[in-house]
């Protein structure tokens, strides 16, 4: 009798729990898909829409919250965007199915971005160890299948070349004798940059070398001078630790360009505020003897053949040799 009354009572319990979950979920207070990925348990895996590959259900609702630690960035790399869309317009994300992102500052959710249409988006990447996604399903067809993506818990800032120096948040060391050329980039590249983030890439070359820049791709969002008073994001170069007033801040879109050092050390630090993204940099370096600097140039992806040459064109020389060689002799005679 006892065991039959307690059956009795955890049924009718889990039928009364069962009707007060779907009578949230009819009133939009719940979600069956409501996930929390903790690095804790792993560092990388996959998120997707309810019923993936297959349409999502209509009304759906669902946030994912990464939850990292310490240093830890979340990063979210996307392999298919499907969702429902009518208007020919697939940028206008406002009361259409969605996913949104958001980033945790101060302790408040901050939006970054909203997604719709069927062309995934760029990586992600959150400013601290946490990062949320919101999934809004207002619609759905039979033709819409969701969305796919892969995250990760990284230290690295998605940042791949260098040796990472473990004294900063975000530093990375370059040096000539371990290898002489390469490439470097902004944070998540080519995603959008996170917000909040200081990085410095340094660059150690021997006694007599020099280094020489060149930047394929610049967008940085801001607007000359680059300083604070404006809300710039920048990026800095010196050849000391501290500020160097040789070298202005840049930022904005720019075309590509060269930026040389004076000293065997040099320094880049790209910094961004709490307000606004952008895609970054990717640039090549390479370490020359002082010799080699007034000669030679660096690889480029496209662009003129003058690229990174720091002396004029030898040909531009030549009529200046010879005056130079004319005069001389008018004053022997």
């Amino acid at each position: 009798m006892l065991l039959r009354t307690f059956w009795w009572l955890v049924c009718t319990s889990s039928v009364t729990l069962g009707a007060q979950r779907a009578k949230e979920l009819s009133d939009g207070k719940a979600s069956l898909c409501d996930v929390v990925y903790n690095s804790d348990s792993t560092k990388t895996g996959v998120v997707m829409s309810p019923a993936y590959p297959n349409p999502y259900p209509t009304r759906t609702h669902c946030t994912y919250d990464f939850q990292g630690r310490g240093k830890e960035r979340v990063q979210v790399v996307f392999q298919d965007l499907n969702l429902y869309h009518t208007s020919s317009d697939s940028n206008d994300c406002e009361g259409v199915d969605s996913l949104i992102a958001y980033v945790h500052i101060d302790g408040k959710k901050d939006k970054i971005d909203s997604f719709c249409g069927e062309t995934p988006p760029r990586p992600i990447m959150s400013n601290s160890p946490r990062l949320s996604l919101e999934f809004q399903g207002l619609t759905s067809s039979r033709h819409s299948r969701g969305f796919k993506a892969t995250y990760s818990f990284m230290e690295n800032f998605g940042i791949t070349t260098g040796r990472q120096e473990e004294k900063y948040p975000c530093a990375f060391v370059f040096n000539s004798n371990e290898t002489r050329n390469g490439t470097f980039a902004s944070p998540n590249y080519p995603g959008l940059y996170p917000r909040n983030t200081e990085c410095h890439y340094f660059f150690n070359g021997q006694l007599n070398e020099r280094v020489h820049l060149h930047f394929h791709f610049f967008d940085v969002e801001g607007v000359l001078p680059c300083e604070a008073v404006s809300a710039s994001d920048y990026v800095e170069f010196s050849n000391y630790m501290a500020r160097d007033r040789k070298y202005s801040r840049h930022c904005g879109q720019l075309k590509e360009f060269d930026v040389y050092s004076d000293r065997k050390f040099f320094r880049v630090t790209f910094k961004s505020n709490d307000r606004l993204d952008a895609t970054g940099f990717n640039a090549s370096y390479v370490f020359l003897d002082e010799e080699e600097n007034y000669t030679m140039k660096i690889p480029v992806s496209s662009g003129s053949a003058w690229h990174g040459v720091t002396s004029p064109p030898l040909l531009l020389l030549l009529p200046l040799l010879f005056m130079n060689r004319l005069l001389a002799g008018r004053m022997t005679h």
